[in-house]
């Protein structure tokens, strides 16, 4: 190959990075092609969102970009042809930031691809050789239903017919290069494949509409193990229980993740008949990871939501440690406001409010009275926990307050002394920094944020009841096998319909799940904006709202 084709190279380069379809589809369909990604909502849903017009005249510019800078490679030999296609698929994918001004832009490149074919067809390679990807492709499309896997199998095929020609090394390094390029850019399809949430032929992805809404929500492994729940990590669960590779090694390279779709919630159908479709977005970092390193997590999760955008989503929730990011989501919102954000603090405020007096009524009718009976409340420098220390502080015996400030935790029980009083009641209230001190508490109510159990056997008293709010749970299983002590989870919901979801999300259920989930599903039906939960404050309004309109559509409290 001559070194004068470098020059030329550059050329198919920048071929390649101008966005032709980006500025048709945004000309003629007024919208973004972000936000109607044929490879995230599948080919009928985007034609749907942007009219077969502007999409065909998109497709049949990108297959023109492929063709044009293929052809700068006429005379120069096969190795010169796949170099400018290899450029040219660079220029498409990572176009300079200057013609595309909306960021991210992550085009695919399928269209680009077909005409690169085209290219090679007319510099001297054989025209059934050219073609015959293209033919493979369609057969996979046919068989599958998944454009992306068709793609992939464009360029793929491509490099695996050169193995069987008299080509040059260097044409076949060239080949390879592009194939595992396309791969590289279309992970994310096939992980969605293998998971089977990736939209394909006939399975349209779901738009937001008057029947039927949708909303994402961003989750976390809770440990290791959830790791595997994924088929597009399971492959390395023998190597880490072998030790080949460590658990700190998994860690350090999930921090270079970015958010992925891994799962869908389907099957919720509300009282008045409305499909709710939630999809499941996580970038794979550990509790310890997310409160350790929060520009890191802030980061992923402005990710996560600029990815729900483009997948349809109205709603993106943040779950367990991501709903305490970036301020509680406000830095989320204010980086993504194509989107609505809600980090869930309402209606989990709302469910606990719900459940209290419930699990209170059921306590005294099966032991003793509540004037008689100590209370503890862990995690009470929270917001959630102190909101149950001052629902039941004017109806118990004794109180403590457990939490790490022992300073805010004095001021806290102050004020719950003088509301107290007001009341008429004379609760003794106590503070501790010491978790062991629930020893002497018939009834715990925790809350923390603590990425482990907090409450473990020899701190709980026998016959006592535990309410726990904690996600993860702040109590440690074991506890579950004392005798007389009882359990409650907290801040559980079931959802209405026949809930079907491809991850165990380790509530006890596909129909169960975190209040803040529920939140993000309400928020995208009644469309409230005004009433998301964002940065640390939650009106007494939202939280009301969210726990009557949870009954009008089928949501029900666990407890």
């Amino acid at each position: 190959m001559n070194w004068t084709v470098v020059p030329l190279a550059v050329l198919a380069y920048l071929i390649g990075a101008v966005p032709l379809g980006y500025w048709l589809v945004k000309r003629l369909a007024g919208k973004s092609p972000r936000l109607a990604s044929v490879y995230n909502l599948g080919l009928e849903s985007a034609a749907r969102m942007l009219g077969a017009g502007p999409l065909l005249a998109a497709f049949a510019v990108d297959v023109f970009k492929g063709f044009l800078a293929v052809y700068l490679a006429r005379g120069q030999g096969l190795e010169a042809a796949l170099l400018l296609a290899l450029a040219a698929y660079l220029g498409h994918i990572n176009p300079p930031s200057f013609l595309i001004p909306e960021r991210p832009f992550r085009p695919r490149g399928g269209a680009l691809l077909i005409g690169i074919l085209a290219g090679l067809s007319v510099t001297g390679y054989p025209y059934l050789q050219a073609f015959l990807p293209l033919v493979f492709a369609l057969i996979v499309y046919a068989l599958t239903g998944y454009l992306s896997l068709a793609v992939v199998t464009v360029a793929f095929t491509l490099a695996l017919v050169l193995l069987f020609l008299p080509v040059s090394l260097a044409a076949q390094v060239l080949a390879w290069a592009l194939a595992a390029l396309v791969i590289w850019r279309f992970k994310e399809n096939l992980g969605r494949i293998l998971e089977g949430t990736e939209p394909k032929l006939g399975e349209p992805a779901p738009l937001p509409g008057r029947d039927q809404v949708v909303c994402a929500f961003m989750i976390h492994p809770l440990t290791l193990e959830d790791f595997w729940q994924s088929p597009r990590f399971a492959w390395l669960r023998p190597l880490v229980r072998a030790g080949l590779i460590r658990q700190s090694w998994m860690e350090r390279i999930a921090e270079h993740f970015r958010p992925m779709k891994v799962g869908e919630i389907r099957g919720v159908r509300t009282k008045d008949g409305r499909e709710i479709r939630c999809y499941l977005i996580s970038a794979p970092l550990l509790p310890h990871q997310i409160t350790g390193k929060p520009e890191l997590a802030t980061r992923r999760a402005i990710q996560g939501a600029r990815l729900a955008a483009e997948l349809g989503a109205s709603v993106f929730g943040l779950g367990a440690f991501w709903s305490v990011v970036g301020e509680k989501g406000l830095r989320v919102q204010e980086a993504v406001p194509e989107i609505q954000v809600t980090n869930g603090g309402a209606y989990t405020a709302g469910t606990v409010k719900a459940a209290i007096p419930q699990i209170l009524e059921r306590f005294e009718r099966e032991g003793k009275p509540l004037s008689d009976v100590t209370a503890a409340v862990v995690g009470a420098n929270g917001v959630v926990a102190f909101g149950i220390a001052r629902q039941i502080a004017p109806l118990v015996g004794r109180l403590v307050l457990i939490g790490r400030n022992a300073e805010r935790l004095e001021k806290s029980a102050e004020s719950l002394r003088k509301m107290v009083a007001r009341k008429g009641a004379n609760t003794e209230i106590v503070t501790s920094t010491d978790v062991s001190d629930i020893r002497e508490a018939d009834l715990v109510f925790t809350a923390t944020s603590d990425p482990g159990a907090v409450i473990f056997p020899e701190f709980v008293k026998p016959g006592a009841w535990i309410y726990d709010e904690g996600v993860p749970p702040d109590v440690d299983p074991r506890v579950r096998e004392l005798p007389g002590v009882r359990v409650i989870p907290g801040g559980v919901v079931r959802l209405p319909g026949e809930a079907k979801v491809n991850l165990d999300l380790r509530f006890g259920g596909p129909d169960l799940v975190p209040a803040c989930l529920a939140e993000t599903m309400i928020l995208a039906a009644e469309e409230a904006w005004d009433r998301k939960s964002l940065g640390g404050q939650t009106k007494s309004e939202n939280i009301q709202f969210f726990v009557d309109k949870a009954a009008e559509l089928g949501f029900e409290v666990v407890d």
